[in-house]
């Protein structure tokens, strides 16, 4: 399932229309344009052939969250995602944590460093998205799951994934959408990373309706 498509990506995704219906309207592009990123660094991971290549790549990425906190204007033209980021996501850091933790994921070794990378991939990013990192892990570690090309690596994040109990709901406070993902995360681990679409589908209606 290709990570641009947020309703067919294999992690839940804020841009996903049943979650980012639940963002506030002042919030969305922002929001967008963050997971937009996210998407891109995963796509690179999964192309990756090469551990050099790949970092040369992040390499630039790197750079560009540097120019949009520090000199926006400089950013290049024609890129969209950086058009979108340049509009929304100016003069703030942060962005480079994320490129961090990706490269972390992209050079794992271990079955350890795969999930403190994996977790780290999650926690940045929904901290960027408003939240605590403690409520990105399980959602990182599924993340994670779905980036592992080897079989047996992936189930163990899967199954660390699913060890871990639920965030309670003050974790989250009223960052709703993030409540949603890490469930929706929560059901897909569950489920050992098989997808259950109508059961999500009721999953993220309760949730959005109710919050609980």
């Amino acid at each position: 399932m290709a990570p641009d498509d947020p309703e067919a990506a294999f992690y839940p995704d804020m841009r996903d229309p049943r979650v980012l219906v639940s963002v506030p309207h002042a919030r969305r592009a922002a929001l967008s344009a963050l997971w937009g990123l996210a998407a891109r660094l995963t796509k690179l991971l999964l192309d990756a052939r090469e551990p050099l290549i790949g970092q040369i790549k992040l390499a630039w990425w790197r750079d560009m969250a540097a120019m949009i906190a520090r000199d926006p204007g400089a950013l290049p033209k024609g890129e969209p995602l950086l058009a979108e980021l340049q509009e929304t996501w100016a003069g703030q850091g942060g962005l480079d944590a994320l490129v961090d933790a990706a490269e972390a994921m992209l050079l794992a070794e271990s079955d350890g460093d795969r999930r403190a990378a994996s977790e780290s991939f999650g926690g940045q990013l929904f901290a960027l998205s408003g939240g605590g990192e403690a409520g990105g892990r399980r959602w990182g570690l599924v993340w994670g799951a779905g980036v592992e090309e080897g079989e047996t690596e992936a189930r163990d994040l899967l199954d660390q994934a699913k060890a871990l109990d639920a965030p309670s709901l003050r974790v989250f406070g009223r960052n709703r959408p993030l409540l949603m993902l890490d469930r929706w995360a929560g059901m897909i681990a569950s489920h050992d990373g098989e997808r259950h679409l109508r059961s999500e589908g009721m999953l993220l209606l309760r949730l959005g309706l109710f919050g609980r």
